[in-house]
């Protein structure tokens, strides 16, 4: 039987003791002192009652710190994630976790779609699910509701924006970075990842195979990408350096060292073009990103090897409906085939 005693000229406390199970709350009523009473000495007795104090005075900012502090240093995809961390605490932090609701998150989830894209808004979402799931599996704070669904966003086509010899020649020539053209070439002639060509290492080149042996890439899977004889070039004519490294540059440098570079080359192709009393083309040089040189690199890759298999295991994907995404053939490519 619950007690139910009165406190001061507003509240009511109510405690329930069943079956080694001991839960208080207070109300502003007794009419709904006695109604949880009755909830939860039910579902005491059903053997369903989960409690909801931990949930309730464990907030969303509480468990976002937790997570940051103790999980995100192990994962690779660290910093990324505790930007969006910071994101999830400023809209939802001062939330406790048991009133995460779907429809706090459908809410959340259309706010910022006002925003940013709709891929950050998946990631963001995926976060949120990551850290209730840890709170639930390895924290041990049940959710009295459990982990809650939402719709997420479809996800964006990807891109297919596959940059011309004479727009990366361009790039090349326009970068003021000893290594940027270097990391471009080994990048087409490999479908390396930015992260993953930063991390090479001398003792990661096999030139009796000729292979590079991937240890550490972006989803933790190990794997050997043959080389060509352009690439095994590049890598000949690097410098030794002390920490065995075939580059010295930051994956960061690398992107801002492009996007330079992009700049000096686009306004040099268009003083030329103007002094030659032509017009300049729109789209040459426009909307290109360091990550377009994978999907070209993919591309130009899958027209020598024989299937998708054989495509996937040098790229590294996992998924083929992924790789998908980076296979961008030319619809005149395909015709010729045809006959």
């Amino acid at each position: 039987m619950a007690t139910i005693r009165k406190k001061g000229d507003l509240q009511w406390h109510v405690q329930v003791r069943r079956k080694h199970i001991t839960e208080t709350k207070t109300f502003t009523t007794k009419h709904d002192a006695e109604a949880w009473a009755r909830d939860v000495e039910g579902k005491i007795d059903r053997g369903v009652y989960v409690s909801r104090i931990e949930a309730e005075s464990t907030t969303v900012a509480d468990v976002c710190d937790r997570y940051s502090r103790e999980v995100l240093p192990r994962l690779k995809g660290k910093t990324p994630d505790a930007s969006r961390l910071k994101t999830i605490k400023t809209k939802l932090g001062k939330l406790p976790i048991a009133a995460i609701t779907s429809a706090i998150l459908a809410t959340y989830r259309d706010e910022r779609l006002l925003e940013v894209g709709k891929q950050s808004v998946i990631h963001e979402l995926g976060l949120i699910n990551r850290v209730l799931k840890t709170c639930v599996i390895d924290w041990g704070i049940a959710l009295p509701s459990g982990i809650p669904l939402v719709r997420k966003p479809q996800k964006p086509e990807g891109r297919s924006r596959r940059p011309s010899d004479t727009e990366i020649d361009a790039i090349c020539e326009a970068t003021e970075s000893a290594e940027l053209s270097l990391i471009m070439r080994i990048g087409l002639e490999t479908t390396l990842r930015r992260s993953e060509i930063i991390k090479l290492k001398y003792k990661d080149v096999d030139l009796s195979v000729p292979c590079l042996n991937l240890y550490d890439t972006k989803n933790s899977t190990s794997r050997q990408v043959p080389l060509s004889k352009k690439a095994i070039a590049i890598i000949k004519s690097l410098p030794l350096r002390l920490n065995g490294k075939l580059f010295s540059i930051q994956p960061d440098s690398v992107t801002r060292a492009f996007k330079r570079a992009l700049i000096r080359a686009k306004k040099k192709y268009i003083s030329a073009q103007l002094n030659e009393n032509k017009e300049p083309k729109a789209d040459f040089l426009e909307n290109l990103h360091f990550h377009d040189l994978r999907h070209e690199a993919t591309s130009r890759i899958a027209e020598k090897v024989s299937n998708l298999i054989e495509l996937a295991s040098i790229t590294g994907h996992k998924d083929l409906q992924m790789l998908k995404r980076y296979y961008h053939p030319k619809v005149e490519d395909l015709a010729k085939k045809l006959g």
